[in-house]
């Protein structure tokens, strides 16, 4: 029996070991996430911003919220949710859907801004154009565009990472 257990429990040990090193076989390095340029950006006045989620394969969701500036909806907040966005590299690309006559489409790049730490102000620069269009009673619609470099806001990263 002395010979036969000291046969057996080699090979067990042997097998266990060449199993699990199977199992502990290093998985391939995961690729390197790209930047993560989601959250809240400055807008046109101080109060209003522009919320970015950047999702899967650069799509990118969020929305604007805004002072009404019609006669009807003045210092009332409007969210124009992005009807189409995309990030590919940094060039980053959205158009709201139409709120009270008016939308937004933006085309520009995500840089680094003058902020020094992730979560400071400004880490991030959203700069491009935004052109401001609007469809008045008449149906007839204009558009305004204008050169912009939207700040990121400040984030407290611990909260930002428990998330």
């Amino acid at each position: 029996m002395g010979s036969l257990y000291r046969t057996i429990v080699p090979v067990i040990l042997l097998t266990c070991l060449l199993s699990s090193g199977q199992n502990a076989a290093p998985n391939p390095p995961a690729e390197k996430p790209a930047d993560d340029y989601s959250g809240m950006y400055s807008f046109l006045q101080d109060g209003e911003f522009v919320q970015l989620t950047v999702e899967d394969k650069g799509r990118v969701t969020g929305f604007i919220s805004r002072y009404g500036d019609l006669e009807s909806d003045r210092g009332e907040f409007l969210d124009l949710f992005f009807k189409e966005g995309k990030l590919e590299g940094k060039d980053l690309s959205f158009t709201t859907q139409t709120v009270h006559g008016s939308w937004y489409d933006f085309k520009g790049t995500v840089e680094r801004g003058p902020g020094k730490n992730p979560g400071d102000e400004a880490y991030y620069l959203l700069k491009g154009t935004l052109m401001q269009n609007t469809t008045d009673a008449s149906k007839k619609t204009s558009a305004k565009s204008r050169d912009v470099a939207l700040k990121s806001f400040p984030q407290d990263l611990d909260t930002h990472a428990h998330k």
